[in-house]
């Protein structure tokens, strides 16, 4: 790996003037996403910045995609938002579409999961694939067998077949998220499935006296009509469904802490990081990446969820974790997880992988 950036947000590195890339977003959602769909947002984030520094980009992605690079479409709009479209149709299309396209860039870089790995050798680019987390243990295969350099999002979420060319956490915009002033309410910022622990979060608020509002879509319908409908009360347990990026500032910034006591072990937890950017502490359980993401007395508390007093501890963990300083933790979130250090760390990658491949084009442009 080389040496990190010194290049500003506004200018691309000399060695790396001219460079092509094919951004391959998911097609789940928009690019950027109304709401949900944090692997678009973050594809999103990547390829504006890497625009701003005057990086060639062609973004592969929905038609209703908003960006200032080269925006290349076969998915009219989103499958998740459409019953009409078959999700596994039109992500074939999609990369099929996208395979057609490499051949007038330098790297692809694939934020789509295991399906762009299905064609390794059709590639006319190398690739760089981002793991945004692993399905199931089945999709491994496609992982193992792939030339991609491969990207994990924290340490925890690495896989021991997968040969990786970095650890690069999500960045967030900082600067879009304000620092918000605390209030007295709890906030969920998540998907309403059981991974995510709703059922916890909802006896963590009880148990802290403190109302709880819970932001982001059903995804497993069942769980969220059994288990979680029967307590929202629409006084102590509020549901508010899902959050645009315009709200997302004053929902996090005007909770008191964000609960995330995770069911799994989270690759990484975007809205974690984006609450501690409105200076909003967390509260979660010590799984997967959280105790990469959260510096425990600093932007949050970690608390052991294999205990039987699992929700009392993490009430009295809220207790100490409101009384942080909220400019600390949105220092703290600047420093690590502002956007334009991700950026950074990709720049590098793609570097690497430049000069590791045969077809060289940037120096027989620039010659």
């Amino acid at each position: 790996m080389s040496a990190p950036s010194t290049t500003g947000p506004d200018r691309a590195p000399e060695d790396l003037d001219g460079l092509r890339i094919g951004m391959l977003a998911p097609i789940a959602w928009r690019t950027p996403p109304v709401h949900y769909g944090p692997w678009e947002l973050v594809a999103s984030m990547l390829t504006e910045r890497l625009v701003r520094r005057g990086i060639d980009v062609t973004l592969f992605a929905t038609a209703d995609s908003i960006t200032s690079a080269r925006l290349d479409a076969v998915a009219p709009h989103g499958y998740t938002e459409d019953p009409a479209m078959d999700g596994r149709v039109w992500e074939a299309l999609h990369v099929a579409h996208a395979l057609e396209g490499s051949s007038g860039v330098d790297l692809v870089h694939n934020h789509l999961d295991w399906l762009p790995l299905a064609f390794d050798a059709q590639w006319r680019a190398p690739l760089v694939t981002t793991v945004h987390g692993f399905s199931a243990p089945g999709i491994l295969p496609a992982y193992e067998r792939s030339r991609s350099a491969f990207v994990s999002i924290s340490d925890a979420d690495r896989a021991p077949g997968v040969r990786y060319a970095a650890t690069i956490p999500h960045g967030v915009d900082v600067d879009a998220l304000p620092l918000g002033l605390g209030g007295e309410d709890l906030v969920v910022f998540g998907r309403m499935h059981p991974d995510k622990g709703i059922v916890d979060a909802i006896d963590i608020a009880r148990q802290t006296g403190r109302r709880l509002i819970l932001c982001g879509i059903i995804q497993d319908e069942a769980y969220f009509r059994e288990l979680v409908m029967p307590r929202i009360d629409d006084d102590r347990v509020v549901y508010v469904g899902s959050v645009t990026a315009a709200e997302r500032p004053m929902v996090l910034g005007g909770a008191a802490a964000l609960l995330h006591p995770v069911h799994f072990d989270e690759p990484f937890g975007l809205s974690v990081a984006e609450a501690m950017a409105c200076g909003t502490p967390v509260v979660a359980y010590a799984r997967g990446a959280m105790p990469e993401v959260i510096d425990p007395g600093v932007t949050g508390i970690l608390v052991d969820p294999r205990t039987e007093d699992r929700i009392v501890r993490a009430a009295r963990a809220v207790d100490a974790a409101v009384t942080l300083d909220r400019g600390r933790v949105r220092a703290r979130a600047r420093e690590r997880f502002d956007a334009d250090r991700m950026v950074d760390a990709y720049l590098d990658v793609y570097r690497d992988v430049v000069a590791r491949n045969p077809r060289q084009t940037l120096r027989a442009r620039a010659s």
